[in-house]
């Protein structure tokens, strides 16, 4: 029997800038929920990348001097470099200069065009290259993009049109019929609105972008990013053509999509309409994620020196240090504030103090008293009944990580109760046998329960504890072997003054 398959999905990177603070914030939620999912027993397929076309590309390649190509291939390096800092564990890493991927993406444009859903006309709007994007001028805030606050510039020129108009209706009784299609419920309920408004047919080709897809029944003309962009969630795992033979295109449709909130619109009308069009199974679910701004809750910004740099927080602190702060901090789907001071301060208190200060406590007391090799007992059924496993399952089930990551840290802190009340260094015989055994089988679980969200302070445990990483299903008390040679490791967490 297979395993189950589970497929998840960052936005693409644009990278006509280095990665900041909010590109490392979706890839460690995704890469929490991908882990999950494989202690699940599923086999996951996540992807992650960078889009690399498009005028915004072009103009930030020739500022810098250099053709478009050369300039993509030395950016997409930092966002590389963010996803091994971070231990993402993204199966591939998508960019849509790949080959596979400009093929799938001229083989969707020729299908949609074929039947007679694509048309040559003439476009003239407002556009704002920053988000790659063509407004309304009603949609405008006196005169610039809604999102970039930057003035829109009128353009006009011949088009290919998809005729997106005809899918009002599809999409939205696709919309209305599945809960789950986008999430939080509130994103759901603003899509369905704006799509109750009427779609308009979209302009997918430009004339004066030659760094870009070309389109495929005219190399006059290239592919509007958000046309091909949009194409890598298939592209990604060979889901088209349809009778591709391609291994991992059972993996379509996409269990989620994770993106930031202002693409949303991006990733539901437009993105729908197109599979639509093309004969090609809608996403599961379009999760919208919320941005992470300044302590005083402003929007992070260049020009005022507030932009934080993930790598630099990684090489400072550590990247489990991080992560473990973003998901947290931030309730997933809504906006959240960085700073380094709430990150020091859960970084003593609940890592160093709370987690750390357990973990060398136990390997400590065993290496003292049993030298070092865990006694032959059954973990204190009290303390088992302090880990609700039952509870951060359906944390996780439901995308609640901060509130499943607090449950964690609450049989953390049970576990830290049970070691001042109990005072093992004051036990005798059976009893100190019974409370050393219950802290170290405690801390194997916990290792399992963290290594979605620290990995690699996962690994650190269960290194300390000799034990084998597990699974979800060996989340089950007593399973910790008699006998086991535990070692005592570097401190987990250095505190900051």
């Amino acid at each position: 029997m297979s395993k189950d398959k589970f497929y998840i999905t960052t936005a693409i990177d644009y990278p006509s800038g280095k990665p900041h603070i909010g590109h490392a914030y979706e890839k460690v939620c995704a890469d929490c929920i991908a882990r999950w999912n494989r202690l699940l027993g599923k086999e996951v397929f996540f992807l992650t990348g960078t889009d690399e076309h498009g005028s915004k590309i072009q103009k930030s390649a020739k500022k810098a001097g250099k053709e478009p190509k050369q300039y993509v291939d030395e950016m997409v390096v930092f966002f590389k470099e963010l996803c091994e800092k971070l231990n993402i564990s993204h199966n591939r890493f998508i960019r849509t200069t790949d080959e596979d991927h400009v093929k799938v993406s001229q083989g969707i444009f020729k299908k949609i065009h074929d039947s007679g859903e694509i048309y040559l006309g003439k476009y003239s709007g407002w556009y704002c290259s920053e988000c790659e994007t063509f407004y309304t001028e009603k949609d405008l805030k006196e005169g610039c993009c809604p999102t970039h606050e930057k003035k829109a510039e009128w353009i006009s020129e011949e088009s290919y049109f998809f005729k997106m108009s005809a899918y009002t209706e599809k999409v939205l009784d696709y919309l209305e019929k599945n809960s789950n299609s986008v999430l939080p419920a509130g994103k759901r309920k603003e899509i369905v609105n704006r799509v109750k408004g009427g779609l308009n047919d979209l302009s997918v080709s430009r004339a004066n972008v030659p760094w870009g897809i070309p389109v495929p029944i005219n190399d006059k003309h290239t592919q509007y990013v958000w046309m091909n962009a949009l194409i890598n969630y298939v592209s990604g795992v060979g889901a088209f053509p349809l009778d591709s033979k391609n291994e991992l295109k059972d993996f379509w449709p996409a269990d989620i999509h994770l993106i930031g909130k202002d693409i949303l619109w991006h990733h539901t009308a437009i993105w729908f309409s197109i599979l639509m069009a093309a004969g090609i199974e809608l996403p599961k679910t379009v999760f919208a994620h919320g941005f992470i701004n300044t302590a005083s809750g402003e929007k992070m910004s260049k020009s005022k020196g507030t932009v934080v740099d993930p790598v630099e927080i990684c090489d400072k602190y550590s990247a489990d240090v991080l992560r473990y702060f973003l998901l947290r901090e931030v309730p997933f789907g809504q906006d959240g504030n960085f700073s380094e001071e709430a990150m020091t301060e859960r970084l003593n208190n609940e890592l160093a103090n709370g987690l750390g200060n357990l973990v060398n406590r136990t390997i400590v007391l065993i290496e003292k008293s049993f030298e070092g090799v865990v006694p032959d007992s059954k973990t204190d059924s009290d303390l088992q009944k302090k880990l609700k496993l039952g509870k951060i399952k359906k944390l996780m089930e439901g995308l609640e990580l901060h509130h499943a990551l607090a449950e964690i840290f609450a049989f953390v802190a049970a576990c830290n109760q049970f070691v001042n009340e109990k005072e093992p260094w004051k036990l005798e015989g059976k009893e100190k046998e019974q409370a050393l055994y219950s802290l170290a089988d405690s801390l194997r679980i916990i290792a399992i329960l963290l290594q979605p969200f620290i990995p690699e302070t996962s690994e650190k445990i269960n290194a300390q504890l000799n034990a084998e990483p597990g699974s979800l299903a060996d989340c089950e008390f007593n399973r910790l072997k008699a006998g086991t040679k535990v070692k005592k490791g570097e401190v987990l967490f250095k505190k900051v003054a």
